[in-house]
This record gives structure tokens, sequence and C-alpha cells, in this order.
């Protein structure tokens, strides 16, 4: 059997491949790069390529500044191109240290060690994240964005850029390999979504990482500015990423069972406990913006409530219907990520979470009730807490979770708390526009 190394010297050799981009993902989620040459090809496979940690965020210090980028070959896939003498690849990368053990920072890393775990547990972790966006006029002086349109969910604009955007978008995503269910204009002015197809938590985190830059990329090209900014727009709703999650165990849907009366497992009903418990302790994760909680409030489709339901659009855990009753499509939909998040830490700590849930036992409270907001009469959400309403909180709650710390590790767990209490700090030093407004002429 060829070995994948082979298989992409191979297409670069046939694809006549100029350029192949080596792709990893910084602490933050920022996607990193650089290029070889197909000569060099053969080396990066067997040694790995050397570069400068300590200017990646998160990474190293200056004293062990050494790491190594170690191509996958499992991850190549062909960049699109406009012209035939333009034909470049990509890959995703291993990230280890100079002696080639794995980097404790790599969040690639951190995922592949939970899914590790759960496969030695006897199941397979599979993701499809519903991706939010919004397409902004260029940038104006003034800073404000501006929408291209002022279309609401499933409307078809005529004379609309943004729907030609959309498409190629689409082909890019298909000529990339990485599959769409649906794509539609979504409820905001100027906002859309994407629903990628399921797949492992580590390729589908590869793709988001793709699919983001081919996004912003594609925009760009026709003079429009694409955000993931996860709350853009003031009394509109903001930016979310679903995900939708299941474990399969021995190619057969773990979170079913059909002759329970809800068709749920008890590893189903474990997950969703396990996610229920922990979800104040990895939101900063999910959520790790300042701006991440300006979308998490009541009214805007949104969850506030740690809570779960079928028919109730509010609770954070939603168990969507299933077509004909098919077993493989039972899952469970998290609402809480959105798609300014680093895919491979939210996807790892959400699994941590749904896994300590089963292995545990954890109870499953109830349903919470069909209703518009999800609250009980009294005003409270109507089972257990609230999400964090700040990053300042979620780090509070991140801060004291050995789950998180254990999933992230040491290294990884403190620079995330100390980048993002910087990030927390400098927002408090700024004075914002609603506050001039109401308060400068009145006081």
């Amino acid at each position: 059997m060829e070995r994948p190394q082979d298989y992409v010297l191979r297409r670069v050799t046939e694809r006549g491949v100029r350029l192949i981009r080596l792709w990893f993902t910084d602490v933050a989620g920022q996607l990193k790069s650089f290029a070889i040459s197909p000569a060099e090809l053969e080396t990066a496979f067997e040694q790995g390529m050397v570069f400068d940690g300590s200017s990646i965020e998160g990474f190293s210090r200056i004293a062990e500044a050494d790491m190594v980028a170690q191509p996958d070959p499992e991850t190549f896939e062909l960049m699109p191109s406009r012209t035939s003498d333009d034909v470049s690849a990509r890959m995703f990368c291993d990230i280890t240290a100079a002696d080639g053990t794995p980097f404790s920072g790599d969040p690639r890393g951190v995922l592949r060690r939970v899914m590790d775990r759960a496969r030695a547990a006897g199941y397979t972790f599979y993701v499809a994240p519903e991706m939010e966006y919004f397409l902004f006029e260029p940038e104006r002086a003034d800073g404000r964005p501006v929408p291209l349109d002022g279309g609401s969910y499933f409307d078809l604009t005529t004379a609309d850029i943004a729907s030609d955007i959309r498409h190629r978008t689409l082909s890019a995503l298909e000529a990339m390999g990485i599959p769409v269910e649906y794509s539609f204009h979504e409820d905001a002015p100027s906002q859309h979504e994407i629903d990628l197809r399921y797949a492992d938590a580590l390729t589908m985190s590869d793709s988001v990482m793709t699919f983001r830059l081919l996004v912003r990329e594609i925009a760009f090209e026709h003079g429009v500015h694409a955000t993931f900014m996860p709350k853009p727009l003031a009394g509109v709703q903001g930016s979310g990423m679903h995900t939708h999650l299941s474990l399969f165990s021995e190619g057969r849907n773990a979170f079913s069972d059909p002759s329970s009366a809800d068709g749920l497992s008890d590893v189903a009903r474990g997950f969703v406990a396990g996610l229920l418990a922990h979800a104040r302790e990895i939101t900063a994760v999910t959520n790790q913006l300042v701006n991440s909680y300006k979308r998490l409030i009541a009214g805007y489709e949104a969850p506030v409530g740690i809570s779960w339901a079928r028919s109730n659009r509010a609770a954070l855990i939603r168990v969507p219907p299933t077509r004909n009753e098919a077993e493989e499509a039972t899952r469970v939909e998290y609402r809480a990520p959105d798609p300014a998040c680093n895919p491979y830490l939210a996807f790892a700590v959400i699994l941590a979470a749904g896994l300590k849930g089963i292995q545990e036992g954890y109870e499953l409270p109830p349903e919470t009730p069909p209703s518009i907001t999800g609250y009980s009469d009294h005003g409270g959400p109507a089972y257990g807490h609230n999400l964090p309403a700040s990053l300042d909180e979620a780090l509070d709650e991140m801060e004291g979770s050995t789950l998180v710390a254990e999933t992230l590790g040491q290294h990884l767990f403190r620079w995330f708390l100390r980048n993002k209490r910087r990030e927390w700090s400098a927002y408090q030093t700024q004075v914002t526009q609603f506050e001039l407004d109401n308060y400068f002429a009145a006081v």
C-alpha cells in the first residue's frame, strides 16, 4: 500500500505544484504559514522544518526557540488557483520540540491527545459546525461596519454580491475536499451561514481553519470585508458556531438507543450531563474574546442559561430531531461556541467535558420545557446557572478548573490565562461611544 508521504510526493509531481504551504495554528487560533519548494518536501517529511518558536504566540521562550513543524501528509490538498502556472498546496503540521518530542503548546496536539483518550475508551468523536460570519463594505475612515444588504433569514436577494461570494466560497471548499451541507443568508443584515458536513474533530478543526481563510480571501477578491467577530453589530444577533456532536463506537452511533423512550443512550446522557456540569469552566475557550460576551445575551438567539432541550433553541444544548428516526443521525448541538474560537482547543475541552460525564456517570438534569425564552416564571434560568457574562468571569471559572488545566496542559493553560487577562485589562481602560453618548453631557 502506498504511504501517504509517497502519495503527496507523486501528486506534487503530477500536478506541477510549485509551492507547498505548511500551516499550523498558534494558541489564539491564528493561522501561521510558511512555504517550501517541492525539492524540500521529502526532507520535510523525514526531518520536519525548523522555525523560531519564540516569535509565535504561546509557543516558546527565546532560550528554547527552535521548534519543528512536521507536515501531516493526510492533510495535503491543492489550493484553489486561477491560472495553471500558479499551483500550490497546503498541509497542516504537528509541532514538536527540537528533540522530536511533541510540543505541549501545540493546539493540534492538544486535540489529538483528547481524541486518543476517547479512542482508548472505544469512541470516535465527530463534529459538524454551523459557521456564521458577516460581510461588510470596505473599511471606512470612521471604522463603522456597513452591511452589504438588509436581508434576513433564507432571503434570496437580487443584485446581491454576497450570493456570488458565497457561491465562490462553496466551490473553493469543495475543491479542497471540505463538504458542505447547507449555505444561506442568516437572520442579521449581511450575515451568512455555511454548515460543514460532519467529520472527526481533528479533520474538522483543520477544515475550520481553512474555511476562515477562504472566506476572507474570496471576500477580499470581491472588494468586501469578511469577519468572524462574534458581535460586530449592535441590535441584531451575533455569529455563533453551533456545533453538532456525536460519538461512534465500532461503527455505530453511541448516542443512539432505539429502545429508550427518547432514543438517547446512557452514553449520550452522560456526555450532555458532562457538558452542562463543566460549561462555565470551558466557556473562556469556546468564547475567547471580550466581544464574545456581547453575543451571549438573552433575546438574540444565543444561549444564556445552562440547560438542555429538544425543541427550545434558547437552551445551551439541543437534541435535534432526526429524519425517519435514523440512528446514525442522533446527535447533540452545543450552541455556545463562536467562530472566533481556536477550534482545536474548543473541540478538545468539549470532548473532555463530555467524556468526564460518561466516565463518572453524571446524572442528566431535567429537560428545559418548550418556551420562547428558556426562562422560568421567576426570571432566572429554567435549570442550573448562567454561562459567564464576561470574559473576566469566564477566566475566573477556567482558572479553577482541573478539567481544563488537564486538557490543555500546564504550558498552554497558563499562557491562555495570562494572554486573556491582558486582553480584559486592555478592554477595561477603553472609553466607549456608549459612555460618551450617555454620560459626557449628562453628568
